[in-house]
């Protein structure tokens, strides 16, 4: 299917048959795709405004090398618009940088999948990524297709093929898309980005491999002088319980996406993002007592007058606000292993490399 391969493309006798034959050499998620033709192919590189052959580097576990046309096939299958492309990019980069431990990741039997948060204008130039109500679930079209094609792109470049060299036991559908935008508009904090050394004014993504959503409830009264700590408590508690591998294996980063009633309610207590971090840090740890009456360690039992921190550092945690308003944040727990632990990833949108597309109509199907 490479423009640039001097062996043929693949050829069918029609969409249906392409798309069969698409299935059957394991080139798809097991959702249809769109079928990724030399044309439309073409138009989502032209649409990067960087050239087709250009390598961003080797994607783990096969070490394909991810060049922007294949990129590019990849975000047609996923049924991407030119829009989603430099956003794709980003994402791209940021799993293909070594501190993302993309090899170890495919191969973990743990259940793990690349979460995609998005900040900055991109969020509105690049299709309308959503943040509020139901942002990682149907409905939402750049959000489902930029991180699907992403997970296209990890089968057909890096080789992640379910049960062979994706041998993650269980998975979760968070592996077929897992991309939101961080709900600068409803937060009143500052958003994540600029605690990650950037300005408001960039666009970034930032990629974190993390285990399904875990929601966390919190019941918030304001005539109660308790009730900010006691939701503090929650959120640390949703990461320091022994079922997580940042307890077991401890080190590693994680996510807490706090709904904009949670947020708003946090930061007439005086919080901001920075604080509500530490804060869950600090308390995000389990007794010695509790983790040795667990299945969760390794090895030696732990000594039953230890404590066992989940961080090792307040930046090991990312906070950002996201989801729609009610009793319900959501934690993302994470893998805490690889050479690296499995670290998040930023990187900038390059929304200005992209070029104007000729309208499809005027180009072969």
């Amino acid at each position: 299917m490479s423009m640039l391969d001097p062996a043929p493309h693949l050829a069918a006798d029609d969409e249906y048959a392409a798309l069969e034959q698409l299935h059957e050499m394991g080139c798809t998620d097991g959702l249809p795709v769109v079928v990724p033709t030399p044309d439309r192919v073409a138009r989502m590189v032209l649409a990067t405004g960087y050239d087709a052959d250009l390598v961003l580097g080797a994607m783990g576990p096969n070490m394909g090398e991810c060049t922007i046309e294949k990129l590019a096939c990849a975000a047609v299958m996923a049924g991407c618009l030119p829009d989603h492309a430099p956003v794709v990019i980003a994402a791209a980069k940021a799993v293909l940088d070594d501190r993302f431990d993309l090899t170890e990741m495919q191969a973990t039997t743990h259940s793990i999948a690349p979460l995609i948060i998005v900040n900055g204008p991109a969020r509105e130039w690049c299709g309308g990524i959503h943040g509020g109500f139901g942002a990682l679930g149907p409905g939402y079209r750049a959000n489902a297709t930029i991180g699907r094609a992403l997970r296209l792109a990890m089968i057909n470049i890096g080789g992640g093929r379910s049960g062979t060299s994706d041998m993650a036991l269980m998975g979760h559908p968070g592996k077929f898309s897992m991309c939101l935008a961080e709900d600068q508009d409803n937060s009143p904090f500052a958003p994540m980005h600029t605690s990650l050394g950037f300005d408001a004014s960039q666009s970034t993504v930032t990629v974190l491999g993390t285990d399904a959503p875990h929601s966390v409830m919190g019941v918030i009264d304001a005539d109660d002088p308790t009730s900010a700590d006691r939701l503090l408590h929650s959120f640390a508690m949703a990461f320091a319980n022994v079922a997580t591998n940042n307890v077991s294996l401890r080190g590693g980063q994680a996510a807490l996406a706090i709904n904009p009633d949670h947020a708003d309610f946090l930061a007439g207590a005086g919080h901001d993002l920075g604080s509500i971090r530490d804060q869950v840090v600090e308390r995000a740890f389990i007794s010695g007592t509790d983790f040795a009456a667990s299945a969760g360690y390794m090895g030696k039992p732990p000594a039953a007058d230890g404590q066992y921190r989940c961080f090792e550092d307040p930046a090991d945690l990312l906070v950002f606000v996201a989801g729609g308003g009610g009793l319900y944040s959501v934690a993302f727990p994470t893998w805490c292993a690889g050479p690296h632990k499995n670290r998040a990833v930023t990187v900038e949108i390059e929304v200005g490399q992209a070029c104007e597309i000729p309208a499809f109509a005027s180009m072969r199907t």
